[in-house]
């Protein structure tokens, strides 16, 4: 097999309800940005993946992704063997080299998760089994909550309980006081499910180290990105603070990182993302390696459409992810390019078993989001 063609459309989906990672300042065109990226062998085999970039949460935007496929990615994969999903990766770093860490992870993404699609239907199976593995038949989620005001927290939670959902990630920070009061709301309502709690790197160090212990006597689980990830010293402190496991997100991208961060006892877990970190063949390295250190695995996304979230699902699934898991994609997201579009029942989500990712991308509602830059 030779890789004939790659093609990227960027496109916005639709949203509903409020996420205040896709909330664009200055008027900007409002949606969740995302590029689709079909690859196809000269077989006639097509594989799709997705690359979901958000400047409000990262570098890299819809233009950059697109551009960096189409004139720096591509030129490098037409041609060669999709299935060497090493060498490929090797070259992809070559042609985004990397600054702290890899270059363009989310935009790499796209392309890895369409090459695992397009293996696994080359072959005939599913993604799990391509690694040997079997897994969870289906994933239970947790519901976001990430409220302006408390006094939108009930109507929020009411949602998400009546469709199901018994666990709740909550976003917080900066604000102590409106972070505590929010947190023991959300326990009262749930004595026992998972409760996470998100800071997405918003707190300073001393706000942290107040935190931890007030969040654990609440009844908080975790929390992730107390900090901003290259705060080495500080993550050290909380860590060896031991208030409550503390989870790295933003910053860990590839095993080396993971790595090195492990070295130095910054961590208890990683909340994992496969679209932050260059895709599956990085994030289940990843995952493997906290296995063997005995930390936490949390399944988490980017408010994932379509075939980003079936990359997770399929990553989750095969590694028996044990706490619900934070994909906000159908909760946010109002549309879908899946001929059969993905929908939690009882706020779980069935693994797909079919070849690849297991889903079917119809092309003609790609046309309907589509846009030109």
């Amino acid at each position: 097999m030779k890789i004939e063609h790659i093609e990227a459309y960027p496109v916005y989906y639709p949203t509903r309800g409020r996420f205040k990672f896709l909330e664009t300042p200055g008027g900007a065109r409002t949606g969740r940005a995302a590029v689709l990226v079909k690859i196809t062998a000269d077989d006639g085999t097509a594989g799709w993946g997705e690359s979901v970039p958000i400047p409000t949460w990262t570098y890299e935007t819809l233009e950059s992704v697109t551009s960096t496929i189409d004139r720096y990615l591509k030129p490098g994969l037409l041609g060669r063997d999709p299935r060497d999903l090493g060498g490929i990766h090797k070259s992809l770093d070559a042609a985004i080299k990397p600054g702290f860490t890899a270059g363009m992870p989310l935009c790499k993404a796209g392309i890895d998760i369409a090459l695992h699609d397009l293996w696994g239907k080359a072959l005939g199976a599913p993604l799990a089994r391509l690694w040997g593995r079997t897994g969870n038949p289906e994933i239970t989620l947790s519901w976001t909550l990430n409220p302006a005001t408390l006094d939108q927290l009930d109507p929020m939670m009411e949602e998400g309980w009546e469709k199901g959902f018994r666990n709740f990630n909550v976003k917080v920070a900066p604000d102590l006081a409106y972070d505590f009061e929010l947190c023991k709301r959300v326990r009262e309502r749930i004595p026992n499910g998972f409760l996470w709690a998100d800071a997405n790197g918003g707190y300073d160090l001393a706000t942290a180290l107040r935190a931890a212990p007030r969040l654990a006597d609440i009844g908080v689980d975790v929390l992730e990105a107390p900090l901003r990830p290259n705060e080495i010293s500080g993550y050290q402190r909380l860590k060896r603070q031991g208030a409550l496991p503390i989870l790295m997100d933003e910053g860990v991208i590839t095993p080396r990182d993971l790595m090195e961060f492990i070295r130095l006892d910054m961590l208890d877990g990683v909340a994992m993302k496969p679209a932050r970190c260059g895709g599956l063949w990085s994030a289940r390295r990843q995952v493997e390696i906290l296995e063997d250190a005995g930390l936490m695995f949390l399944g988490s996304g980017l408010t994932d459409p379509d075939v980003a979230l079936a990359a997770s699902l399929a990553l989750f699934g095969a590694y028996g992810l044990a706490y619900p898991a934070a994909l906000n994609g159908p909760q946010f997201l109002a549309y879908s390019v899946l001929a059969a579009p993905f929908a939690p029942v009882q706020g779980r989500l069935a693994v797909p078993t079919r070849p690849g990712l297991g889903v079917d991308v119809d092309e003609a509602l790609i046309q309907e989001i589509q846009v030109k830059l």
